[in-house]
């Protein structure tokens, strides 16, 4: 395994190979060139056996979030360059790719491990992982921050775009 300082990159890359899934842990310390644009890296490429390969982005979270009253739940916010890159990188693996942004939420609340059914203990944490197409976040997302450039989608809309990795393994 690669050494990453990123828990969730981490987690998920132990999760691909308790799964046994064939995947690729991509150098994100540079930028890369696609024709003359700077495209952000994305974070794996893996092997899918139910459709196509999946270009990942992992993007962690806390769940619940918010500090000590932990009223942030389900926070799947991303940045426009998240989103343009994937888009970019899906158009240029072609046709057998698909971007995905994978939501990693690391379960800080012991309370509320009955919500995740498929968890994922690594380094004394579990982890829940749920992936979304980019071109279907692409569609339902609203603006979280203009400052930041920042969407998310509503909690209704992620509920219902969002499957458990598993699925697209």
């Amino acid at each position: 395994m690669a050494l990453r300082h990123n828990h969730y990159d981490a987690a998920f890359e132990a999760f691909l190979r308790h799964e046994r899934t064939p995947h690729v842990v991509v150098d994100e310390k540079k930028r890369a060139l696609l024709l003359s644009a700077s495209l952000k890296s994305m974070d794996f490429i893996v092997t899918s056996s139910t459709g196509k390969n999946l270009l990942v982005d992992v993007k962690g979270r806390k769940f619940p979030s918010g500090g000590e009253n932990g009223t942030h739940t389900w926070e799947n916010w991303a940045t426009d360059d998240d989103l343009l890159s994937l888009s970019q990188w899906q158009i240029a693996f072609g046709e057998s790719f698909r971007a995905m942004l994978v939501f990693a939420y690391d379960i800080v609340d012991p309370a509320r491990l009955d919500q995740f059914p498929d968890r994922f203990p690594f380094r004394d944490r579990q982890y829940a992982f749920y992936g979304v197409w980019v071109d279907e976040y692409l569609s339902a997302m609203r603006a979280r921050s203009p400052k930041w450039s920042t969407y998310t989608l509503p909690v209704a809309d992620f509920r219902r775009l969002r499957r458990p990795i598993a699925a697209f393994l």
